[in-house]
């Protein structure tokens, strides 16, 4: 059993900054999400971290994601698809407000979805296939990917339906932690961004 899993999501981008819906479209980060990405990586290298030299580190093959996780001083990272966002289809690119014009006032991703991309379910499948992986290591793991993938991730390590994802709020270049507690899974840190103060 993995000892824990490690979750990055990446640094700023244009759409995550305007509240747009980035789900397979390959925007770059921002100077600024570059930079987050630097400070984070600088903390992972410092104690207690020590730039865990023996995790074994994965992120999505998306440029936001990859990059985050080179400049933050992991090049041995390998892609991985199920790492990949939610496939918002025909919601790609719109704001949530933009989407509710199409779907009604009361449209919630959480309950509601999207059109002609994927399901919570398939993106609870994508996860629960990282959870599967993470807890087979016999080290601790590694990941780099976006907001509602890994916010989907961490429902699944709990053993909750993925729409509690719904009450795990995540920022850009954040650190997360999953491990154990009891032997039952559990929290060690969320959405911890002190790196950047």
């Amino acid at each position: 059993m993995a000892a824990r899993i490690l979750l990055v999501r990446h640094g700023q981008t244009a759409w995550s900054v305007s509240g747009q819906h980035t789900g397979r479209t390959d925007v770059p980060l921002l100077d600024e999400g570059r930079r987050m990405a630097k400070l984070l990586g600088e903390r992972l290298h410092r104690a207690p971290w020590n730039g865990l030299p023996d995790a074994e580190v994965r992120t999505s093959p998306l440029v936001r994601a990859s990059e985050t996780c080179e400049l933050a001083g992991f090049p041995q990272a390998q892609p991985w698809d199920a790492l990949m966002e939610w496939d918002y289809g025909d919601y790609e690119g719109l704001t949530p407000q933009q989407i509710r014009e199409r779907a009604g006032d009361d449209w919630f991703i959480w309950r509601d979805g999207v059109t002609g991309g994927e399901t919570l379910a398939e993106v609870a499948a994508r996860a629960d296939e990282v959870v599967r992986w993470a807890r087979s290591a016999d080290r601790d793991v590694l990941v780099f990917a976006h907001g509602h993938i890994l916010r989907v991730l961490g429902a699944r390590w709990l053993g909750y339906d993925p729409s509690f994802a719904a009450r795990l709020k995540l920022d850009p270049a954040s650190l997360s932690v999953l491990g154990w507690a009891y032997g039952d899974p559990a929290v060690e840190r969320w959405n911890d961004t002190g790196h950047l103060d």
